[in-house]
């Protein structure tokens, strides 16, 4: 197998497991230290069943899904022990063409990060097109015409026009089933989920985990699921694997798992989700954010001279208005246009219609004209891994904005605000001479959060700050998002797809549909009596999540 990159792996026997991992290390060495992420992991997967592996972030759950396809920064990375079994194959011993051969065809994987997997200079329909090109040998017409059938089979709402969108033309949640789709476009035996529907709103999120389902009972394939949502563990696992500090501390059937868990970690996950908020008369305090019959709208071009033919209007005149001390949630499915919502009262994006912060007109002021209020008014994007810098260390990150507001500060007290910062976060302050491909995907989140609170603004803009996150961290970042807000007197406007964070931190929420608002007030209202059809279809369908291991939604 090792000699030609053609090769497969051969079919694997009836009773033979088609994916084995036994005794698996990991060791990455850095600076001549070398420190274990995974130690000695051992779990099988056969056809047509799923796996999961569940842990809060930085437990060895991606490494160990990474070790499979070798997608491991070798030779910084190394495995002191274990094998990978695939059909049989060690797939450790395998030379590199032969894993060329094995990946995109037999096993494919879905990132938790999209952006920093699809190429921002190609569009979608390109990118999909380029599986189909390169490992099936379509011609560039079948790949279009697959590639339309595969988004619309993910859920891309208007396929045919999609393939033209580049990626950041596209919501987080848009983004993350065109990656699917790609990983499904080769019909793979094995296909690894790490954090598949982190991205996605309830309502998708049930689709994708139903079309996954599906996916595997016609081609009969295995899915090596990585998460940290227990809901949907229980919902389309078949066998769990609990990890912590590297280790599996406790594997079985989920039902067994979950009804009777021994360790005391396992508990614990499944114990843990953030608090309901104890709502209190905050008062009318001063308007920090509002705006009147705000729109974006972008232009749908078509032709050879590329003229328009329409626009997508993402924000269709919402007006809203958040005083201060208090936190605005904005939910609704992925591209109803919450994220450009925020994105445009920031600033950031061009729109049409009156926006005042802090009692000042801001509508049209330039980069220079809006510097001023930057420091005051911060954002905690999505995607972690697309907002921090490669080349820059943690401190270097957290220290920027200190660096531009606050030329004046001594390195000295600079540093002691970082420190500060991080620790606030619950990062471990030594490590921030690290680089953020060192810290796992929560840990990227909590370094963003800090970048955005050593400022201490008036007014942040958090666009799914938990969504990385596992649920014991989850639960701590709510907590200290809501202990951040009572000593700063902040505001919040608070935009996910996880309606029980939203219930335990908005006072008062919207709810987002095709660039519109149908349904507003406050939070407690709203949930426990939506008035809109479509509200009450977001909240059955997070109930159905729910009850599959989150217990009660309403706060």
């Amino acid at each position: 197998m090792t000699d030609h990159p053609s090769d497969h792996p051969p079919a694997p026997a009836p009773d033979m497991p088609l994916l084995s991992v036994r005794d698996l290390s990991v060791a990455f060495r850095q600076m001549g230290k070398e420190t274990l992420a995974v130690d000695r992991v051992s779990f099988d997967l056969r056809k047509g069943e799923t796996v999961a592996l569940v842990g809060e972030s930085g437990s060895g759950k991606s490494v160990s899904a990474l070790s499979v396809m070798k997608l491991l920064p070798y030779p910084a990375a190394s495995h002191p022990s274990g094998q990978i079994l695939f059909r049989g194959t060690d797939l450790l011993a395998v030379d590199e063409p032969a894993m060329r051969a094995v990946r995109g065809n037999d096993i494919t994987i879905v990132f938790q990060e999209p952006m920093t997997s699809l190429n921002p200079l190609h569009t979608v329909g390109k990118q999909v097109a380029e599986v189909l090109i390169l490992h099936k040998g379509y011609s560039e017409r079948a790949a279009r015409a697959r590639a339309v059938e595969l988004l619309g089979k993910v859920g891309i709402p208007d396929p045919e026009d999609r393939l033209e969108s580049y990626p950041h033309q596209l919501s987080g949640g848009q983004r993350q089933r065109v990656m699917i789709a790609m990983a499904l476009a080769n019909e793979p035996d094995l296909l690894i989920a790490d954090e598949p529907t982190t991205a996605l709103d309830v309502t998708v999120q049930a689709q994708i985990l139903a079309l996954l389902k599906d996916l595997q009972r016609e081609q009969g394939m295995a899915i090596l699921f990585i998460t940290h949502d227990l809901g949907i563990v229980r919902k389309i696992a078949d066998r769990v694997c609990v990890m912590r500090h590297g280790k599996i501390v406790e594997q079985g059937a989920v039902a067994d798992i979950f009804e009777r868990a021994q360790h005391p970690y396992t508990r614990a996950l499944m114990a843990a989700e953030p608090k309901p908020m104890e709502r209190t008369d905050k008062g009318d305090g001063p308007m920090i954010m509002e705006a009147s019959d705000l729109k974006v709208w972008f232009p749908i071009k078509r032709g050879l001279l590329r003229r328009t033919v329409g626009h997508v209007k993402a924000v269709d005149g919402i007006s809203i208005a958040v005083r201060q001390g208090r936190t605005l949630g904005i939910v609704g499915e992925s591209g109803s246009g919450k994220t450009t919502l925020g994105l445009a009262l920031l600033r950031l994006i061009s729109s049409d219609g009156p926006i005042v912060f802090m009692g000042k007109p801001v509508q049209g002021l330039g980069f220079k004209a809006m510097r001023p209020n930057r420091r005051q008014m911060q954002v905690v994007f999505q995607d972690p891994y697309g907002s921090l810098s490669p080349r820059m260390s943690v401190s270097e990150i957290v220290a920027e904005g200190l660096s531009v507001h606050h030329p004046q500060l001594a390195p000295a007290e600079r540093e002691r605000r970082v420190v500060a910062a991080l620790t606030d976060v619950g990062l471990d302050a030594e490590t921030r001479h690290r680089y953020p491909h060192e810290f796992s995907g929560g840990q990227r989140q909590r370094i963003a959060i800090a970048r955005a609170m050593v400022l201490e603004p008036s007014f942040v803009l958090l666009d799914e700050p938990t969504s990385a996150l596992d649920r014991i961290v989850q639960a701590q970042i709510v907590d200290l998002l809501r202990d951040l807000q009572a000593r700063r007197n902040l505001t919040y406007l608070f935009i996910s797809h996880d309606l029980k964070v939203v219930a335990a931190l908005a006072d008062d929420i919207i709810v987002m549909k095709s660039g519109k608002v149908v349904e507003s007030g406050p939070a407690d209202r709203v949930f426990k009596t939506p008035e809109n059809d479509y509200t009450k279809a977001l909240f059955a369908a997070a109930f159905d999540l729910e009850t599959a291991g989150y217990g009660s939604l309403a706060p």
